[in-house]
């Protein structure tokens, strides 16, 4: 028999506004325990220094989160320049320390080699893996490891202000860029290397920024719930967006109740209105706002609609 689990059964996403110098991890343990969810997934980590936009899956919304991993992002980034460090942000020991003697526009010409497609060789410093371990784990213990260079797109990039050994960058970019390395690049562009001093990721794919919230507004709307005897689900739920919000972009496709029992079993079923091929939204009934979203399928070699991540039935 297996075993229950601890917590409610709620499905969605919230979108934190991460505060400084808390791991992405902390936060979503902060916040399934207001939630007091069963389960809870974040949406690729922010670092401690960072702040910004966090979307937390909550239930059956963890099967979705790797499609927001897989969305662009925006940041707004302050780059020191004149040094160098480990880690490329302000965390890490200096490495290097130069005059910087930077005109603004030789500071534009190397703005405008990241525009566009390119490649990125990610940090050392970064969670990807090697031989199953994170790649920051050897760099603690002093070990290079060889990296495989990557293609990234930088949507955008936009100088806000250029004020001294201080710039601050917009920036729109393609799932798997590293803002670090970006500005460590640039440092070495320039001749004088630089570091992250201060970022926020202000927009994750089409979510709207308005809609995040805070750890303190969270707590607070807890000890509310608490001074007013009610359950805070009350003032919480009001809060997460739905679980469909992870899969934007995705087609929809529309099955009835057979076809739906038919994918929660793994089995493929027929669909009439689908693309050819790809991922596809899977929704019981015949419209997005009154049907029952029951997950995410795949067509497969024969045109069927076959289960990739389907939703349980609580």
């Amino acid at each position: 028999m297996a075993k229950k689990r601890k917590g409610r059964a709620i499905n969605g996403v919230l979108l934190l506004d991460k505060p400084y110098d808390m791991s992405s991890n902390n936060a979503l343990q902060r916040v399934k325990h207001i939630y007091f969810a069963q389960k809870a997934g974040h949406t690729g980590a922010l670092d401690p220094l960072a702040t910004g936009m966090l979307p937390i899956c909550l239930g059956e919304g963890t099967k979705f989160s790797q499609f927001l991993l897989d969305t662009d992002k925006t940041y707004q980034v302050t780059a020191k320049l004149g040094v160098r460090t480990t880690t490329s942000d302000a965390d890490g020991e200096v490495v290097s320390e130069k005059p910087v003697d930077v005109s603004a526009e030789q500071l534009a010409i190397a703005i405008d080699s990241f525009r566009g497609t390119t490649q990125q060789i990610p940090s050392m410093y970064s969670a990807l893996k090697y031989q199953g371990q994170p790649l920051y784990k050897y760099a603690r213990e002093g070990i290079e490891v060889p990296r495989e260079s990557r293609d990234i797109t930088v949507f955008r990039l936009d100088l806000l202000r250029f004020e001294g050994d201080e710039v601050d960058l917009d920036i729109h970019v393609s799932k798997g860029t590293y803002i670090r390395t970006i500005i460590d690049d640039l440092g070495e562009l320039l001749g004088c290397g630089a570091h992250v001093a201060q970022l926020r990721r202000s927009a994750v794919g089409n979510y709207p920024t308005e809609r995040m919230v805070t750890m303190a507004e969270l707590e607070a709307l807890l000890e509310q719930a608490q001074a007013e005897d009610v359950q805070p689900s009350v003032y919480l739920d009001p809060l997460l967006l739905p679980m469909t919000t992870a899969c934007d972009g995705i087609p929809v496709v529309f099955v009835d109740d057979m076809s739906a029992n038919f994918l929660r079993h793994g089995n493929p079923v027929q669909c009439s209105n689908g693309p050819s091929d790809g991922l596809v939204q899977v929704f019981i009934g015949d419209d997005v706002d009154t049907g029952e979203f029951i997950g995410v399928g795949e067509i497969d070699d024969d045109g069927l609609v076959a289960p990739k991540r389907i939703t349980v039935v609580n």
